[in-house]
């Protein structure tokens, strides 16, 4: 009896101390710093903050159910290894939703950042652009953040946090070095490429057909195979290259240009394609979507870089397979119809018109590098003009980044003036008398 007793006593400390602490998790608008234009969208700061708040809610609810399980009414504590597995439990509970607020906070904390916090937000706003596609899905907010690594990440919305918990907003890390220069576009539209396609259920809709195509058997059974594994992150290079045309595959190319023997290492657990057939496929699809000479020198670039004289045998035969391949999985991959997209084809819905390279070339001669025209454009629109540009040489590295970077930190500012301006045309009934309220109240607590 005195070990049960000694036991609930214990336990009732650590739980209660779990609340002391559960109560030190401030929403985010109390402690985060930064100036208006680095702030994350109104809703993905609701969606974040409901979340974090009904997570808080629902662990003090089973620490408190908790602490009246150990007490019961009938005085009788419960036996200390059942206490300690329920108690155990909790814990694990609780250091999910620190998890959790962790995650949040870590993407939020990096708007403080001078320059770095606003464009982080101007990335939010070309993230929103390239995940619309009116009338198919209600696109859930996106908020980005910078790391330091070398390759892009997704952590799509409604997928499971630490515990088991669905987040509510989109988080996209790009690496830091992408910043502000040549390969943002591509890096982050990718990524983005990553929630439209789940949104959409492409991969999902696609590997039906690309395994009714093993069945044909012979040689080039493999290469579908190969394929059907790839094709999440193929439909993702995809979505890139429909919003900001050849800047997705030469920024492809700046993130895969790796030691040759990583360029054809083909692990069969890896999503993605080996880097040399990656882009080799990226010219291919942006040859169907924009036919043009570009993609064809892009190409032969490409293979000037990596050629395949020196593989071994299987590697040589393999890479023949997939390139004989590409043509037929290219028509398939375009002229596909999910679905979600009422009979409509991915080309059909995608800005695939205004991407054409003679249109966004003439889009950037006559705006005569001005950054105000490239202001009035769609975010994803106004990153092909300059990718675009930047590949026919007719714009310096310099240039590029020092316009992208201009053109974020405008578009963060935009959007919080805009919304600044909404907030005022409708103010909330009794808002003047809570504000003189609230005045009345400081200046009490001050005297």
């Amino acid at each position: 009896m005195v070990f049960r007793s000694n036991a609930a006593r214990m336990l009732s400390g650590e739980a209660r101390a779990l609340l002391t602490r559960l109560d030190s998790l401030r929403p985010y608008a109390l402690h985060m710093p930064m100036v208006t234009a680095a702030a994350i969208s109104p809703a993905a700061q609701t969606a974040v903050e409901s979340h974090m708040s009904r997570a808080r809610r629902q662990l003090r609810s089973m620490v408190k159910q908790f602490m009246q399980w150990l007490y019961r009414s009938d005085g009788e504590s419960p036996e200390p290894p059942e206490a300690q597995r329920r108690f155990t439990l909790l814990r694990l509970r609780f250091n999910s939703v620190i998890s959790q607020f962790d995650i949040f906070a870590d993407v939020l904390a990096q708007r403080s950042e001078h320059e770095t916090g606003v464009w982080v937000a101007g990335l939010d706003d070309v993230a929103a652009d390239a995940l619309e596609l009116p009338g198919y899905y209600t696109a859930p907010p996106v908020i980005c953040y910078l790391y330091r690594g070398r390759g892009a990440a997704i952590r799509r919305a409604r997928t499971r946090l630490p515990g088991g918990d669905l987040t509510p907003v989109a988080i996209i890390s790009v690496p830091r070095e992408r910043m502000v220069g040549n390969g943002v576009a591509s890096s982050l539209v990718h990524e983005v490429g990553h929630q439209g396609a789940a949104l959409l259920d492409l991969p999902n809709s696609l590997k039906p057909t690309l395994r009714g195509m093993q069945l044909k058997g012979g040689a080039e059974r493999v290469a579908w195979m190969l394929w059907e594994r790839w094709i999440g992150e193929i439909v993702a290079d995809f979505w890139a290259l429909a919003k900001v045309g050849v800047a997705a595959t030469t920024g492809l190319i700046g993130v895969v240009s790796l030691p040759r023997a990583f360029v054809f290492r083909i692990a069969l657990d890896d999503p993605h394609p080996f880097p040399w057939i990656r882009v080799k496929l990226s010219c291919a699809i942006g040859r169907s979507l924009y036919p043009h000479s570009q993609w064809n020198a892009w190409e032969a670039l490409w293979e000037s870089f990596y050629p395949t004289e020196g593989l071994d045998e299987q590697k040589r035969h393999l890479v023949a397979v997939l390139q004989a391949t590409i043509p037929a999985f290219v028509s398939l991959l375009i002229d596909h119809r999910p679905r979600k997209l009422r009979g409509k084809s991915l080309a059909e819905v995608m800005s695939i018109r205004d991407r054409q390279p003679a249109l966004l070339a003439a889009y950037y001669q006559s705006w005569g590098g001005s950054e105000m025209p490239m202001r009035k454009a769609s975010p994803t629109l106004a990153l092909a003009v300059i990718g675009q540009a930047r590949a026919d040489g007719k714009m310096t590295p310099e240039e590029e980044s020092r316009t992208v970077a201009n053109l974020l930190t405008y578009w963060a500012m935009r959007s919080a003036l805009d919304i600044s301006a909404i907030c005022a045309a409708q103010p909330m009934p009794g808002s003047r008398q809570r504000r003189q309220h609230s005045k009345y109240e400081v200046e009490a607590a001050s005297n």
